[in-house]
């Protein structure tokens, strides 16, 4: 996820570099909340564009309140929200959803039940009863003599 946020922000500075106004001032204005006006200053100069670093960058809308990627463009953070969740929406919960619902039978349980339908149907067709009692003949069972068993306790 940070690759896709730090290619987002790649794309986002070469977009803005296209975007910029050519002109090299940057405007600056500050409101004052004040009642009397002799106490607040006003600050009329402009400050030159080449004064600004590269990684600061002031946010033009006053009203934008951050999505917590990015606390100084308004542009980067949307950029970089919209980035990540259609990245963790759509390939991690639809696809990993579709992987999920469309997976093999690894334990095998739907080839039991097929298989067990198998054995009823063809059990039903001889007239053989569904559920045989004896479904190891009784020749080939080896139960232990009294004598082997000695006192133990039989539960049936």
């Amino acid at each position: 996820m940070a690759t896709l946020s730090r290619i987002g922000t790649v794309l986002l500075r070469h977009k803005s570099a296209i975007a910029r106004p050519s002109g090299n001032v940057l405007r600056v204005a500050s409101i004052s909340t004040s009642k009397r006006n002799k106490d607040t200053i006003t600050v009329t100069d402009a400050i030159p564009a080449e004064s600004k670093s590269a990684t600061e960058e002031v946010a033009v809308n006053k009203n934008w309140v951050s999505w917590g990627f990015s606390i100084r463009s308004e542009t980067e953070d949307n950029t970089r929200m919209h980035l990540i969740f259609l990245f963790s929406v759509t390939l991690c919960l639809v696809t990993g959803g579709f992987i999920f619902a469309y997976m093999p039978d690894y334990k095998l349980r739907d080839w039991a039940q097929r298989e067990a339908y198998l054995e009823l149907r063809r059990r039903e067709a001889e007239g053989l009863p569904l559920i045989d009692a004896n479904l190891i003949s009784a020749d080939k069972v080896e139960l232990p003599s009294d004598e082997d068993l000695g006192s133990t306790e039989i539960i049936i």
